[in-house]
């Protein structure tokens, strides 16, 4: 994943980008970077790599030289930016989120036309900021030129640019991703999270639709390309990746949040399995609102029976070695013994995508002593690995625990009825959550439904991208 922040003033707002940015910091551990305007000085540019340092440590140096009435920042888990860019559009920066699932076609594309060079990472792959800025390039505005790319790239393409006059502000075609421009007395800034802007007194000033386009200058913000109608927000922007003070299309997401775990109750105590359940817990930390939820409407107390040392085990400390990586992992789970030994909690976690994590989890309750750990997660099976914002991670559908599970207990027949094992109501849905139980040490395991996560958001179906749990776009 990852997030953006940019803003224009009347004023040096070199402050309000670093603070706006950092507070993307939940969407990603790999790169941040920010390039600033001074007409006197022209571009600035930084990028640092904060996989185990904070984007806030990382660029508290850098603050004394930059100087600037514009400027946008990012939060990548992909690829270094922004990138400054030189072509017939003049200079300027960029920054994208999204991914670009075609990107090896279009850049054979691009040699077979004549194209010299695009710089390659050790991996060999393009920079995918600087293919989107190769395909803008081919038209004679930044705006056709980003409807160009969005037509062409196959996945998702989110972005701001940077120029000498001002920000340029892009949604990706289908609006999987948000953006939301902010206002105060001085400007505008453009973010993906709302709550970063409101912390540095900007109040709500517009949200992007699908395929937008808007430029942003000291005094206006002005739609260089109008909205689609079409729209496929993602729905896992609710569940997991949102901050919980943000909120999308009118919906809150801590509200939801709560929402869905009541839901998961009342469904959990028509089946008579909110019995005997000792404490309702979160998985910390997006599974904490959910479990809240779960347990204000079903009656059991809410608990946290452990609690994640966080002071000097961030959670962008990614050590090489596996092995270090396990036992900092274990490291920062700090058990409450009262209110684990003997007991039979029930944790809610916001998804369950490779189990790994959670097995561990599970395993240090028991180590502890719990009697019984059951499990419910906040959303389906996720059956697909993500195509369009790759918050999965995932390269292949058999690393996900569910597609792993349905071969296991069926082979490849089984993938010819993935639906019906995200029915957690139908005999197969019961045998994946059973196999589950037994190779993960689980007492129960609980999905929400597809219905019941919709029910929860609030917004029409056909609105939002389920292409994770259904397969469908």
């Amino acid at each position: 994943m990852g997030g953006f922040f940019g803003a224009i003033s009347k004023r040096d707002c070199v402050l309000d980008i670093f603070f706006g940015v950092d507070y993307h910091s939940h969407l990603g551990t790999r790169r941040g970077g920010m390039a600033v305007y001074d007409r006197q000085e022209g571009f600035q540019r930084q990028i640092h790599n904060i996989e185990n340092t904070p984007f806030r440590t990382k660029f508290e140096r850098d603050l004394e030289g930059f100087h600037g009435c514009s400027g946008i920042g990012c939060i990548s888990d992909t690829d270094p930016q922004p990138l400054l860019v030189r072509s017939h559009l003049g200079l300027y920066a960029i920054t994208t989120v999204g991914v670009i699932t075609n990107a090896e076609q279009l850049v054979d594309d691009f040699f077979a036309d004549g194209a010299v060079q695009f710089m390659a990472q050790s991996s060999g792959k393009v920079n995918q900021t600087e293919l989107a800025a190769a395909l803008i390039n081919q038209k004679s505005s930044l705006s056709e030129g980003i409807q160009y790319a969005q037509e062409v790239i196959e996945g998702s393409l989110t972005l701001l640019i940077l120029t000498a006059d001002g920000i340029i502000a892009a949604r990706d075609r289908y609006g999987r991703l948000p953006v939301l421009i902010g206002r105060d007395p001085d400007g505008y800034c453009a973010a993906f999270e709302s709550f970063a802007y409101r912390k540095l007194d900007y109040e709500d000033a517009y949200e992007l639709g699908p395929g937008e386009v808007v430029r942003l200058t000291p005094e206006s913000c002005e739609t260089l390309v109008p909205a689609r109608a079409e729209m496929k927000i993602c729905a896992f922007l609710w569940s997991y990746y949102g901050y919980p003070t943000s909120g999308y299309e009118g919906i809150g997401v801590e509200s939801m949040r709560n929402r869905n775990g009541g839901i998961m109750a009342l469904a959990d105590r028509k089946r008579g399995l909110t019995e005997g359940i000792d404490y309702v817990a979160g998985v910390p930390d997006s599974g904490v609102p959910h479990a809240v939820g779960y347990a204000n409407q079903s009656g059991i107390p809410f608990a946290r029976p452990f609690i994640k040392y966080t002071p000097t085990w961030p959670r962008s400390f990614t050590p090489d070695s596996q092995k270090v990586r396990n036992q900092v992992a274990k490291m920062k789970l700090i058990p409450v013994p009262d209110l684990i030994e003997g007991k039979r909690l029930l944790f809610v976690d916001d998804s369950v995508v490779r189990g790994t994590q959670l097995r561990e989890t599970v395993e240090f309750l028991y180590q502890c002593g719990a009697k019984e750990v059951h499990i419910r997660s906040a959303c389906p099976p996720i059956m697909y690995p993500c195509k369009y914002l790759n918050f999965s991670r995932s390269n292949s559908p058999m690393e996900l625990l569910a597609r792993k599970t349905v071969q296991e207990l069926e082979g490849d027949e089984g993938q010819n009825h993935l639906e019906e094992y995200a029915d957690g109501d139908t005999e197969r849905g019961r045998a994946m959550s059973d196999c589950i139980c037994r190779k993960m040490h689980f007492t129960t395991l609980g999905f929400q439904s597809l219905q019941g996560l919709i029910e929860s958001i609030g917004i029409e179906p056909c609105k939002l991208c389920t292409y994770c749990w259904t397969g469908r776009e």
